[in-house]
């Protein structure tokens, strides 16, 4: 598997982020689907990287910076037919060594609760994530959960 940097411009990346957003929005309540878009995605203070097996995309996952001390973890999604393979494990520990390497202290993240998420829960808190305040401009509702992960 190599995780590379991406700049979201293949087909392949732009299927997966499509079947991500469906995904949140088909999981979720309307109010509570904050997955990023291919524009937000492209935004100046966000980095992606793919998973790749050859030419082949096994997921993505990205990183957000919120300021210069803490970052946000979103669109974190594995092509169905890598599950269980540890794709997302690997993206997530990339994602986690770039911060560190930014001189992050903190990562965030926002999900949704359900079945849908538990594998994705159990993901995060294998690497130390634990539940805790809302942050940045997100509202707490029944369905989403915040989780962070100090560096």
């Amino acid at each position: 598997m190599e995780i590379r940097l991406d700049d979201l411009s293949g087909q392949q990346v732009k299927d997966l982020l499509a079947a991500h957003l469906a995904g949140m929005q088909e999981n979720s309540p309307p109010e509570s689907v904050y997955a990023l878009d291919l524009s937000g995605l492209l935004a100046a203070n966000v980095s992606v990287w793919t998973a790749w097996d050859s030419d082949d995309l096994m997921g993505i996952g990205a990183l957000k910076q919120l300021s210069s001390s803490t970052g946000e973890i979103k669109s974190m999604r594995t092509d169905t037919r890598h599950l269980r393979k540890g794709v997302g494990l690997a993206i997530l520990d990339h994602i986690i060594a770039v911060a560190r390497e930014r001189g992050y202290r903190r990562l965030s993240l926002e999900t949704g609760s359900g079945a849908e998420f538990e594998a994705a829960l159990a993901m995060y808190r294998k690497r130390g994530f634990g539940n805790g305040e809302p942050f940045g401009d997100y509202k707490p509702t029944d369905f989403n959960q915040f989780l962070h992960l100090e560096l």
